[in-house]
């Protein structure tokens, strides 16, 4: 392969060694990375938007996407993370008993960041900006030991570049404060996981944005024509958002807990979806300027914002951008965005290429008729309520909306006819860069459930059962001396039965398991039914076993401990 430099990402300093920015090139032509698909996307929404906005202002020259992302992550003293085997091998707890207490109350959220977490997050800061990395905001998350950063809005390309840079610098300080960084999407049950969202807007080269509806919505044809090509490209390409958003690791996280459900919608605002309704009907719509007064002298008035944030919403309008949430911590950017520029791209020259021929006496009725005709056919991807919510699933599907469960329903689906003819069209992926992309992404996710039966069968053959056995054998010795004393021994025969029982049933499941893993590594269309046997053969089974094991004889670090040691 080859790599070229990319100019439009500034070159940077690590370890007294130049980093330059490239992308990587198969000797026969294909892409090999994701800066180059990202680069040719950016190339085509750039071209499209230009020709588009020329309609409202023909000096306009170019068109830039810009992205602001948040990064999840969670914090875990290296101690305890050494003391996981499946935290090591995974990056996640395969196994573990819900605390006690958790995020019940969200105190963690509105709380303090602790000592030693400020002082990771200042030296990496520091370390973030040597490298010309803006980032901009820092706080907890609602888990305990969760947290997350956020840089100022950069163009899309570098914004990348620097979000892969700061997962690097997190994973190197956090060791130099006792911590490793966890960018699992769903490192521990029954709390919130981890994502990374992906606030994609456009902008002209005079600094005007795209997607700013302005004080007048209603009469700003430039921002309804473009939210109209959005809306169109959601809906047509939804499973093309939702393959750029699947792992392994992201389908436990998808449905619940701030993460979006796997049914790709968009969230509009009360008043959004007044001007859409509005438009759609041919009536008027007057938009109210609306002010909190709070009734304290001493404190202002402000402005109330045109849009909430849905955050059950996977693609989510926020005042002047739209909000993918599905994006995992982990992931790469580059794949999203260079699916949804390239789906903005299509759809934006076909409207301009519907509208280029229309006279300009008639151009501002065509294009209302257009945009009409593109709400009607295309609003059932807009959808303002719960998407946590089972009503929501029977909705969308009588929508005849996609739900991909899990990574192997949607990844398939790259290759469909209409999303190769997108890619194709603007060079962002040929067909065979496509089907090689559906193997990578097929063997990884294959990959990582193997990595995860095999570490939970061994720990479950090298810690749990041995541990479960011997704590059998005290609860029977203690049983025997107290019947030898002729002292009631009840609680020691029916705890040793209990846990007798639960390690018979583990030890079941486990061979169980291996059964399940060796058909998987001999055919491939195994991965879901082994990775089915983990999660709801063995998995209960240990969750029992720990909460009537003692804590001192447990052999690995419980959730009580590691989500509250900071």
């Amino acid at each position: 392969g080859y790599s070229a430099w990319d100019p439009s990402s500034p070159a940077f300093i690590v370890d007294d060694t130049l980093c330059i920015p490239t992308v990587f090139i198969a000797y026969t032509g294909e892409a090999l990375d994701y800066k180059a698909p990202l680069l040719k996307a950016l190339r085509a929404v750039d071209k499209a938007a230009v020709d588009v906005c020329h309609y409202f202002n023909p000096e306009v020259k170019k068109v830039v996407a810009y992205l602001g992302w948040e990064q999840e992550y969670f914090l875990v003293d290296e101690g305890l993370y050494a003391a996981r085997p499946d935290l090591l091998m995974t990056g996640r707890t395969l196994m573990g008993h819900d605390s006690a207490k958790n995020q019940q109350l969200e105190d963690h959220y509105f709380g303090a960041i602790p000592t030693r977490v400020a002082a990771f997050m200042k030296e990496l800061e520091i370390e973030a900006l040597k490298l010309g990395i803006p980032v901009k905001t820092r706080h907890n998350e609602v888990a305990p030991n969760q947290f997350e950063l956020a840089p100022i809005f950069e163009e899309c390309n570098l914004a990348n570049d620097h979000n892969l840079l700061i997962m690097s610098l997190m994973r190197k300080v956090s060791r130099r404060h006792g911590f490793r960084v966890l960018l699992h999407e769903k490192p521990f049950k029954g709390v919130n996981g981890s994502g990374k969202h992906n606030n994609w807007s456009m902008a002209t080269n005079d600094g005007q944005n795209l997607l700013d509806p302005g004080c007048t919505p209603m009469e700003n044809m430039q921002f309804l024509t473009f939210l109209c090509a959005i809306i169109k490209g959601i809906d047509e390409y939804a499973d093309l958002l939702r393959i750029s958003a699947s792992s392994a690791g992201n389908d436990h996280r998808l449905g619940a807990n701030e993460a979006p459900p796997a049914i790709i919608s968009i969230f509009m605002g009360e008043e959004l979806q007044g001007v859409l309704d509005a438009l759609e009907a041919g009536t008027s719509y007057k938009s109210e300027s609306k002010v909190f007064e709070i009734g304290v002298d001493a404190l202002p008035d402000f402005p109330k914002d045109s849009t909430d944030r849905n955050r059950t919403s996977p693609f989510a309008f926020t005042g002047n951008r739209f909000e993918f949430r599905m994006v995992g911590s982990s992931d790469n950017i580059g794949c999203p965005n260079s699916l949804l520029n390239a789906i903005v791209a299509g759809e934006l020259s076909d409207i301009a290429d519907k509208m280029e021929s229309v006279p300009a006496d008639k151009f501002d009725d065509e294009l209302k008729s257009l945009l009409v005709s593109i709400i009607k056919e295309h609003k059932r991807i807009i959808f303002n309520g719960n998407g946590y919510s089972d009503e929501w699933v029977a909705e969308a599907e009588k929508r005849g909306l996609p739900n991909f469960r899990s990574t192997v329903d949607c990844v398939p689906h790259y290759a469909d006819a209409k999303n190769v003819a997108l890619l194709q069209k603007f060079g962002v992926l040929s067909e065979k860069e496509i089907k090689a992309r559906m193997e990578v992404l097929l063997e990884n996710y294959a990959k990582t459930i193997n990595i995860e039966a095999l570490t939970m069968i061994d720990m479950t053959k090298k810690k749990y059962i041995p541990t479960c056995i011997a704590y059998t054998k005290e609860l029977c010795d203690a049983a025997a001396v107290k019947q030898s004393l002729d002292i009631c021994s009840c609680v020691e025969k029916e705890l040793a039965e209990k846990v007798s029982s639960l390690t018979k049933a583990a030890y079941e499941a486990t061979k169980k398991l291996e059964t399940a893993v060796a058909a998987a590594a001999a055919k491939d269309d195994c991965v879901l039914s082994m990775a089915k046997s983990y999660r709801e053969d063995v998995i209960p089974v240990m969750d029992d076993l720990e909460v009537i094991t003692p804590s001192e004889k447990w052999p690995v670090p419980a959730y009580s401990d590691i989500i509250f040691n900071v």
